[in-house]
C-alpha cells in the first residue's frame, strides 16, 4: 500500500512536481508529501509563494534531535576504543552548523529552497533545511529507515570522517595560543543579553590588547565564543575566509 501511494504521489498527485524534486534530491520517493513541503518552509517566507501558514522550525527541532542520536551510535560503533571527550568532539564537528551547512549545498538544497520561499536565501538556511528534512524522513519513514539513510546517504557520501578526526575546531583555543605566542592579551566580554524569539541571545565580543577585534551572537554564550573567535583569526589575519570554508 505504501509503494502505490508513493507511485500515486509521483505520477498523479497535484504535488508530483515536488515528488520528483525531492527524489531527484533524495533519492527516494516522499510518502506525505506535506512534511517534507513544511521542511522547506523558512519562517522568512510566510507569503505566497510559501507552502504552509506552518515553517520548519518544529522540523529542525526533531530532526537536530535524530540527528544527534544517529551520529552518536554511529561513532560509537566505528570508534569503538575511544573515550567519550572524543566522541563527544566527534559529533559536535560532524553536527555543528557549518558542517550541516555544507552538506546541504552539496545536497544542493538551495535550489529547492529557492523554489520554494520568496526570501534571500542565507548560507544557514541550507543547515536548517538539513535538519528539517531528517525530521520530516523520521516522521514519514521511521528511525529504521532514517538510521540507514543518514549512514549510507550523508555521513559516507558528504563526509571525510577522517579529515574531521584531525580538524581543529576550537577557535577559541587556537586565538588563545596565538595570542600566548606573540604576547598579546585577550579577554571576552559578554556586550548584551536580550530576548531573540523567546529564548536568551548572547552578544559577545572578544579583545586582544584591550581592543574589541570581532563580536558574535549566539544562543550559548560559549558558541557566541567560539564563533567571535573565529572571526577575530579571520580578522587578525590567523584564517583565511576561504580556508575556513573549505
Amino acid at each position: 500500500m505504501r509503494v502505490l501511494f508513493k507511485l500515486f504521489n509521483f505520477y498523479l498527485s497535484k504535488d508530483k512536481y515536488f515528488a520528483r524534486r525531492m527524489y531527484d534530491v533524495l533519492g527516494f520517493i516522499p510518502g506525505n508529501i506535506s512534511i517534507y513541503k513544511l521542511a522547506f518552509s523558512h519562517k522568512s517566507s510566510q507569503n505566497e509563494k510559501s507552502l504552509l501558514s506552518q515553517n520548519n522550525e518544529r522540523l529542525e527541532y526533531l530532526g537536530d534531535a535524530v540527528l544527534g542520536t544517529i551520529v552518536a551510535e554511529y561513532l560509537f560503533k566505528k570508534y569503538p576504543d575511544s573515550n567519550e571527550g572524543f566522541l563527544t568532539k566527534m559529533r559536535s564537528k560532524i553536527v555543528k552548523r557549518k558542517t550541516l551547512n555544507r552538506i546541504g549545498d552539496k545536497m544542493e538544497l538551495d535550489g529547492v529552497l529557492q523554489e520554494f520561499n520568496n526570501t534571500r536565501l542565507s548560507r544557514s538556511m541550507l543547515g536548517n533545511a538539513v535538519e528539517a528534512l531528517v525530521g520530516a524522513i523520521y516522521l514519514d519513514a521511521g528511525y529504521s529507515f532514517t538510521h540507514k539513510y543518514i549512514v549510507e546517504k550523508i555521513l559516507r557520501r558528504y563526509l571525510d570522517i577522517h579529515e574531521l578526526e584531525n580538524y581543529d575546531d576550537n577557535y577559541k583555543s587556537q586565538l588563545l595560543e596565538w595570542c600566548q605566542k606573540h604576547g598579546k592579551t585577550i579577554s571576552y566580554k559578554l556586550i548584551s543579553r536580550y530576548k531573540y524569539e523567546k529564548r536568551d541571545r548572547f552578544k559577545v565580543g572578544v579583545f586582544v590588547n584591550n581592543q574589541r577585534i570581532a563580536t558574535a551572537d549566539d544562543f550559548n554564550k560559549k558558541s557566541a565564543e567560539q564563533s567571535a573567535s573565529e572571526k577575530a583569526m579571520i580578522e587578525l589575519g590567523i584564517l583565511s575566509e576561504e580556508e575556513d570554508d573549505d
